[in-house]
């Protein structure tokens, strides 16, 4: 297994060039497991060995052909943008399983199983409109790639825990690579007032019963989580942003946080109106509503055990809202540039 770094980017925007690393020792969580690398600003690489940034993309490195996997209500054409960037930036032939927002209407059918009303409810069948496209997609991927060779999965937001279960019930020897992009991969926790799981049982089968998160030569995870606004709650002051990432890290040791040059602290959305909605949005998934994450999912959801995962600052959770310049989300060309080299072999 590949060890990486302890370190956690709190802000990298491309706009931003004002930047001012500060290091402290964070205390060791070693049930988590989690492990973190930081995406470092261009203007002052560090060493090669600690960032992402360092493996530079090589464009003429042989490119596995990769599937999206939508995530839940986007359709097919919501991606057709990071397509363009990965086919035309990186050379990258990819392929978008076929779903239309109307098909997420077929999970209704989940209300007809007693194990909906009873939070156990499997994939299987719900689920399989959804998992006969990703395999469609897939084989059209597959006769993209040369003899032997292997293509990558995209699961971006439920179309990531979705890929898992794919690899769980299709088999997962023609996969190189899952990258998630704002996955919501733990369940909801247990015994929270407040606190609905809203995939009625499905995310606890995922980790029960779908392929573990691994990172080696064979097969690699990569998890990645946005920090587009830290949720708030409805009644009292959030705590610091900081907070919230330090329960994840694993080993201790120096943790480096880039800040605002003017003011040397993280930004914080505070908690204004959006902030107290978002964070009720944040709870219903982890628990907590005084955490950072996409907009969606919270930061701490979207890494799993085993993989390599990875925080981006400013990163929104979805195509449909986006803005490549005021609010860019994980499929926006200068955040594609901070995952895409993984996608090449």
């Amino acid at each position: 297994m590949m060890q990486f770094p302890t370190s956690v980017l709190l802000h990298d925007r491309p706009s931003q060039h004002r930047m001012q690393w500060v290091s402290f020792t964070a205390a060791p969580q070693e049930a988590l497991g989690m492990r973190f690398v930081s995406v470092l600003p261009a203007l002052t690489p560090p060493p090669r060995s600690t960032t992402l940034a360092a493996a530079a993309i090589n464009t003429s490195a042989t490119s596995r052909p990769a599937v999206i996997l939508p995530g839940l209500g986007n359709n097919t054409g919501d991606y057709q943008s990071l397509v363009s960037t990965l086919e035309g930036a990186h050379g990258i032939p990819s392929v978008v399983a076929k779903v239309s927002r109307a098909d997420w209407l077929r999970n209704a059918a989940g209300l007809l199983d007693p194990n909906y009303w009873k939070g156990t409810l499997r994939p299987r069948p719900v689920l399989d409109w959804y998992l006969e496209r990703v395999d469609q997609a897939v084989s059209e991927a597959k006769m993209l790639c040369p003899q032997g060779g292997r293509i990558s999965l995209i699961g971006h937001s439920a179309g990531g825990w979705l890929a898992r279960v794919y690899m769980q019930e299709f088999g997962a020897s023609h996969i190189a690579l899952l990258l998630t992009l704002g996955t919501p991969h733990l369940p909801a926790p247990k015994g929270f007032p407040g606190v609905f799981d809203q995939t009625r049982g499905l995310l606890d089968y995922v980790q029960k019963h779908c392929f573990p998160a691994v990172y080696t030569p064979e097969l690699r995870f990569v998890c990645i989580a946005g920090r587009y606004i830290q949720g708030a709650r409805f009644g009292g002051d959030p705590k610091l942003a900081s907070d919230e990432i330090l329960e994840v890290v694993e080993h201790p040791g120096m943790v480096e946080i880039a800040t605002d040059g003017s003011t040397n602290k993280p930004l914080s959305a505070g908690p204004t109106i959006r902030a107290r909605f978002i964070g009720q949005g944040y709870k219903q998934v982890c628990g907590r509503s005084e955490v950072w994450g996409d907009g969606v999912v919270p930061e701490m959801s979207a890494h799993l055990e085993g993989a390599l995962n990875i925080s981006l600052d400013g990163v929104y959770h979805s195509p449909v809202g986006s803005d490549d310049e005021k609010r860019p989300w994980y499929g926006s060309p200068a955040v594609v540039e901070k995952w895409v080299h993984h996608l090449l072999s």
